[in-house]
C-alpha cells in the first residue's frame, strides 16, 4: 500500500485544484465557492450521493463499493476554511482577498481529499460506503461541532472518522500520530481590571489599573508553575493589553487583558478556570480595584481512539514507511467533536521545509499530495476490506 501510482498521474490536477482554492480563501461559514467547486466534482466522478447545507457550507459525498454487505460507513474528513491574514508569499496563485488566506493548509486538505474521492470513485475496491466530509469554519467556529449538532454521524450512518494536518518543518511524507489526548483544549478569557484614574502626575489620588494588571500578568503564571502537577501540560497565555487611554500622562480608568489557556486534561481545565477568577479579583483587590473575568470555553481536548490509531498508524507506515510517536500539541482542532462522537483517529503529515502554520509567508506543500490522498485511500480499503 505505497504511495499509489495513479496519484502521480493525478498530481497536476490536484494540484490545479488546490492552489484555485489558495487563490480563492474563505472564511469561517462563508466558505460558498469552495463548497460549490467540490461539490460539482464529487458529482463528475461519480458520487452516489452528494449533500451539501450541512452548517451551512459543509458537505458530504457519499461513495459505495463494489459490495455494501458490511453495511459499514468510513467517515474521511477535510476542512475548507481560510484565516483573515495578509498573505505575503508573492506566488503567482496567492491569495485575490486583501486579508484572507489559506495560510494553515486547508486548500491542500480539501484538495487532497478530492483527489482520493476521484480514485475511491474510480477504483470502488472496497465493501461499504466511504462517506467523504468537507467540513467549514475550523478555524475559531467548531464547524465540525455544528455538522454534528446537524446529525452528521447518525444521518449517514458513520461508524468511524479519520482527519489529517499537514504539518511544515518536518520532513515530506512524515507521519506522526498519537493515542488518547493529542490535540489540546484552547479556551480563552477577558479579564477587566477596572480602579480610579486620573492625572499621572497623582498616583496618590488614583487606584492603578495598569499596575494591578501588570502584577495580575506575573501572577497567573503560577497556575502552571505551582497549581499544576508538573508531569501535566498546561499553556497560560497573556497575549493582550489594552488601556482605555492612549494618552502619556493619564492613569487609565480600566485596563483589559486578553490570553489563553490550554490543557489536555479535563481536571487541570477546571483548576486553571477556577484559579483564573480566584488570583484575578484576589490581585486587583490587593491594589484597591477590581477585576472582571470572562471565560470561553473553546475546543475539547482531542482523543485519538486506540484501535483505530493503530490503523492509522499502519496505513501511514504502508504509505512512506515513516510514521513516528507524536509529543502533545497545544494547538486546538475541532475534530475533537467528531472523535467524542465516533471512535477515529487524526494524524499529521510532514510537508518539508519552509514557513510554519499561521505564517503570512506559508504556503501547502503540493509534493505532499500524493502521500495524502494514498493516506485517506489506505483508510477505506483497509477498514472496508472487501
Amino acid at each position: 500500500m505505497p504511495i499509489r501510482n495513479r496519484f502521480a498521474e493525478l498530481l497536476p490536477e490536484i494540484t490545479a485544484w488546490r492552489r484555485d482554492f489558495h487563490a480563492h480563501p474563505e472564511l469561517h461559514f462563508e466558505c460558498h465557492r469552495t463548497a460549490s467547486i467540490v461539490a460539482e466534482k464529487l458529482r463528475e466522478f461519480g458520487c452516489d450521493e452528494v449533500v451539501e447545507g450541512i452548517a451551512v457550507t459543509g458537505l458530504v459525498g457519499l461513495i459505495h463499493g463494489r459490495s455494501r454487505e458490511s453495511g459499514r460507513v468510513v467517515g474521511l474528513r477535510a476542512d475548507m476554511d481560510a484565516l483573515p491574514i495578509t498573505e505575503a508569499t508573492g506566488k503567482p496563485y496567492a491569495s485575490i482577498h486583501h486579508g484572507k488566506m489559506h495560510a494553515c493548509g486547508h486548500d491542500g486538505h480539501t484538495a487532497m481529499l478530492l483527489g482520493a474521492a476521484k480514485y475511491l470513485c474510480e477504483t470502488r475496491n472496497f465493501d461499504g460506503t466511504v462517506a467523504v466530509i468537507f467540513q467549514p469554519a475550523e478555524e475559531g467556529g467548531a464547524g465540525a461541532k455544528v455538522m454534528c449538532d446537524a446529525g452528521l454521524m447518525d444521518r449517514f450512518g458513520i461508524h468511524e472518522v479519520y482527519g489529517m494536518h499537514n504539518r511544515p518543518g518536518h520532513p515530506l511524507g512524515e507521519f506522526n500520530i498519537r493515542s488518547g489526548a493529542f490535540y489540546a483544549a484552547c479556551d480563552e478569557f477577558r479579564i477587566t481590571v477596572e480602579g480610579r484614574g486620573g492625572h499621572a502626575a497623582k498616583p496618590h489620588a488614583t487606584v492603578d489599573p495598569t499596575l494591578a494588571a501588570s502584577h495580575l500578568i506575573v501572577a497567573l503564571q503560577s497556575i502552571a508553575s505551582r497549581n499544576t502537577d508538573p508531569t501535566q501540560n498546561i499553556v497560560l497565555s497573556v497575549c493582550g493589553v489594552r488601556t482605555d487611554t492612549q494618552a502619556h500622562n493619564v492613569i487609565a480608568q480600566r485596563v483589559e487583558l486578553r490570553g489563553t489557556i490550554r490543557t489536555h486534561n479535563a481536571e487541570i481545565r477546571q483548576m486553571a478556570e477556577a484559579r483564573l477568577h480566584d488570583i484575578a479579583r484576589a490581585t486587583a483587590a490587593a491594589f484597591g480595584a477590581r477585576a472582571d473575568v470572562e471565560f470561553m470555553q473553546g475546543y475539547p481536548v482531542m482523543v485519538n481512539h486506540d484501535t483505530e490509531t493503530q490503523i492509522a498508524r499502519e496505513v501511514a507506515l504502508a504509505v512512506s514507511n515513516q510514521c513516528l510517536d507524536a509529543g502533545y500539541n497545544m494547538g486546538g482542532e475541532d475534530f475533537a467533536y467528531m472523535l467524542e462522537e465516533r471512535p477515529g483517529a487524526y494524524i499529521v503529515l510532514g510537508a518539508g521545509d519552509g514557513p510554519g502554520l499561521h505564517h503570512p509567508e506559508y504556503d501547502f506543500n503540493d509534493e505532499t499530495i500524493p502521500y495524502g490522498c494514498s493516506w485517506f485511500v489506505g483508510i477505506a480499503e483497509t477498514r472496508l476490506a472487501s
